[in-house]
């Protein structure tokens, strides 16, 4: 007798009419035609049971807070850093926990139960590392939070970051983070890196660096990246962030960094709906996509996560914690069209970035958590093609979220009757 069984589900390696049970919060079985009995049990009707969606890249001591103290009127990068600045004096930890809060109650209802958030540790306050903390204990039962120790305004730039960083690990936060190209100097730039990598070297922790978001092809700190992470033996711990400047680097310098970064065990996470947004702001026409070169990276065994980064924030108006609109925006701009590619992007925001964050018992297979998302869709190229609704979420075998299927009505000549967005 098991806790639950949902039957006949397809699952997002191929395998169709499979029956999952789930006992003690964990995955017990997985196999066709169940000889079992459950205290619950539903018929999933051939849809598609998936892993929850995983964030590994977002800001959420920025959520929400779109318009405060004014909106960005360039749409640039520099300006949303500017405004954040703006901003930051006018904080309060009540209205960072309380917008936190209310993204993480999005995140849930969308099937997104891991998110990595980067928290600046600029303000010697440090009020949004100690908000998130905070936050990061109420959703622990439903919602995994990673924080980020994040110098948004430079390393060596701004004064006191150093100690504010080192503070911020000492209270909890998870990963050392950076962003090299917003230093002085390319050398600031490299000096940053290295100071970075050495202190999660010493204090056993992952590093997940803001990298080359620029349209500059010199910008080049992917490569001391690399270096680092080789050097100190970080390998599989280390991921660079946007990456954009990569979309514009000349493809011999791209044909020698690929190697590197695959030797060195460096991720990349780029974040479609933000560098599509942001980058290219200088061109006139042709416009430069600005999202980093996904497709290489996979070919040559890096893997590519895809980040959210922004909500209604100082970056970007829009999003709503929603991974399969970032999985949908991530095919197009990098044009991953074949079946194959469609099926990274999915893998993109989920399997991908859970190893990237380093998540334990991750997966629907057997002997993992009963954490797993009913989507409205068949396969994984349908789900994203749909923006599939995420008919049940379950945490631990425990129903968290539902959202009912949408049905069409038809009242048209001749046609009446109603319509499901499942093709076929």
């Amino acid at each position: 007798m098991f806790e639950l069984i949902l039957r006949n589900v397809n699952l997002p390696d191929g395998r169709t009419g499979q029956d999952v049970a789930v006992q003690d919060g964990t995955i017990a079985a997985i196999e066709p035609a169940l000889q079992a009995e459950a205290a619950e049990q539903a018929d999933a009707s051939g849809l598609l049971l998936a892993p929850p969606f995983v964030d590994v890249h977002f800001h959420m001591d920025s959520t929400l807070s779109y318009g405060l103290p004014r909106v960005n009127q360039s749409g640039t990068l520099l300006e949303g850093i500017a405004l954040w600045g703006e901003l930051k004096p006018l904080l309060t930890q009540d209205a960072i926990i309380e917008r936190a809060l209310a993204y993480c109650d999005w995140a849930a209802a969308r099937g997104l139960l891991a998110i990595r958030s980067h928290v600046d540790v600029c303000d010697p306050r440090l009020l949004a590392t100690e908000a998130l903390l905070h936050v990061k204990e109420r959703v622990k039962p439903y919602i995994d939070l990673q924080l980020v120790a994040f110098p948004q305004d430079g390393l060596l730039r701004s004064p006191g970051a150093k100690a504010n960083l080192i503070r911020a690990l000492d209270m909890g936060v998870d990963v050392v983070g950076g962003i090299p190209h917003f230093e002085r100097t390319m050398a600031d730039g490299a000096e940053s890196v290295r100071w970075l990598c050495e202190l999660a070297a010493e204090r056993g922790l992952r590093v997940d660096m803001h990298c080359d978001e620029s349209d500059d092809p010199l910008s080049r700190h992917i490569e001391s990246l690399a270096y680092e992470a080789q050097r100190l033996g970080l390998q599989g711990r280390i991921a660079g962030s946007h990456l954009t400047s990569m979309h514009s680097m000349d493809n011999y310098y791209v044909s020698k960094l690929l190697p590197l970064m695959r030797e060195a065990g460096v991720a990349a996470i780029a974040n479609p709906l933000i560098n599509i947004t942001l980058q290219g702001r200088h061109d006139t026409y042709p416009k430069r996509r600005g999202m980093t070169r996904v497709p290489e990276l996979l070919a040559a065994g890096i893997p590519v996560a895809f980040g959210q980064d922004c909500v209604m924030d100082p970056w970007y108006s829009l999003g709503s914690g929603d991974m399969l609109e970032v999985a949908h925006m991530g095919l197009h701009v990098a044009q991953m069209t074949s079946q194959a590619a469609m099926r990274q992007c999915f893998e993109a925001v989920t399997t991908t970035p859970a190893a990237i964050m380093g998540l334990q018992g991750y997966g629907v297979e057997v002997g993992a958590k009963a954490d797993f998302v009913l989507l409205q869709a068949r396969d994984p190229v349908e789900a994203i093609r749909l923006r599939a609704t995420r008919l049940k979420v379950w945490k631990a075998g425990k129903l968290i979220a539902s959202t009912p299927a949408p049905v069409a009505s038809l009242h048209l000549p001749g046609r009446p009757g109603s319509v499901s967005p499942l093709a076929g």
